[in-house]
């Protein structure tokens, strides 16, 4: 028996295009994670106050989400310049 998809996984956290809670256990944290990621272009290159805007989409607390994001590799910071440097793409 298999367990709920990733899809659906996301679905918990993710309602109606907000992030509700963001997960505790890694895992979980780390799909939710990916989801978020997508809405940046990989290789580009955004401003803090761009991140910013895309993750206020989300959630209003932008700061704990830019740091998930960093800390997980999934955006890369350098110089004050943030860069998707990790997540699935979708095909």
């Amino acid at each position: 028996m298999s367990g709920p998809s990733d899809a659906d996984v996301v679905g918990r956290f993710v309602q109606d295009g907000r992030l509700v809670v963001v997960p505790t256990r890694r895992h979980k944290r780390l799909l939710v994670l990916d989801h978020l990621a997508q809405s940046f272009e990989p290789g580009a290159y955004f401003s803090e106050p761009e991140v910013d805007d895309v993750l206020r989409a989300f959630h209003d607390d932008v700061a704990m989400l830019r740091r998930h994001l960093v800390d997980e590799g999934f955006l890369e910071r350098a110089g004050g310049v943030y860069r998707r440097s990790g997540g699935s793409v979708p095909l």
